[in-house]
């Protein structure tokens, strides 16, 4: 694993100018959020070494380098999921060469289903904390010593500093910004009556099938981490509705039209 980590930091390092300060990973439907940056490179993913493939409709498939305000900053424009066919270790991938290349701040949008009936499609919700029920964490395994402890500390995953900012932000710009527990499942199917019921009464606001494999290796590299959801759906378990990725990608460019001047605001503070 560090050889790979290297060999794709080395290759990515000889065709950037500097280092980026900020890595940012785009969700479903939000891959417009990089179009606030000045983008100087964009690299498919399967030119990259050791990267994977994103198979997900709405995901671009590019990692981009740049500047917002001249702020440096890489971007995943697309991500992996496990529900693909990957291994936790291959949809982290990305977060540890971020890391290796400079990169102290992490910040994530995915697009989320609501759970809490407050929550309305187009929300954004800034996570405060999560639930991993994927049955699976990316850390298990060898530790890679070299980024950080076998048993890294959880108790404050999200950063507060940055999420102060986001609050701040978003008033300023008047968005409204629910806040919330998001809870991770493996997928691809969508949740059931049942599930919805279950997940909500152990305190999750909102669901999803990313972002929290992310988070944790992200705090075992010592970033400092925000995430932000959009989101695309909410989950009534007594009159639940049918829905699809068209709608998912649809509401989640609306939530991403709100998105994008949030987070132009809070990594030009940065």
């Amino acid at each position: 694993m560090l050889s790979r980590i290297s060999e794709t930091s080395d290759f990515i390092l000889s065709r950037i100018s500097s280092p980026p300060r900020i890595a940012v990973i785009t969700g479903t439907g939000l891959g417009e959020l990089t179009s606030i940056m000045t983008a100087d490179l964009r690299l498919p993913y399967e030119e990259i070494p050791h990267f994977t493939r994103s198979t997900t409709v709405g995901h671009k498939g590019t990692l981009a380098f740049g500047r917002v305000d001249g702020v440096s900053l890489i971007a995943m424009e697309g991500r992996f999921h496990m529900y693909e066919g990957y291994t936790p270790e291959e949809v982290t991938f990305p977060v540890r060469v971020m890391s290796r290349l400079g990169a102290e701040i992490l910040i994530i949008s995915s697009a989320a289903g609501g759970l809490n009936p407050l929550f309305r499609p187009g929300d954004l919700m800034l996570v405060t904390d999560h639930i991993n029920l994927t049955g699976r964490n990316p850390l298990a395994g060898p530790n890679l010593d070299s980024f950080g402890p076998r048993f890294p500390d959880m108790s404050c995953v999200y950063d507060k500093r940055l999420a102060a900012l986001a609050r701040e932000k978003a008033l300023e710009l008047h968005i409204p910004l629910k806040e919330g527990v998001y809870v991770s499942v493996l997928g691809p199917s969508l949740e059931t009556p049942a599930e919805t019921r279950f997940l909500r009464a152990i305190g999750a606001d909102a669901v999803g099938m990313s972002t929290v494999p992310e988070v944790i290796v992200g705090v075992h590299c010592g970033m400092r981490v925000l995430a932000i959801v959009a989101i695309s759906n909410v989950n009534l378990p007594d009159c639940m509705k049918k829905t699809s990725i068209e709608e998912v990608i649809s509401t989640a460019g609306r939530a991403g039209s709100k998105l994008i001047p949030l987070l132009q605001k809070i990594i030009v503070t940065l």
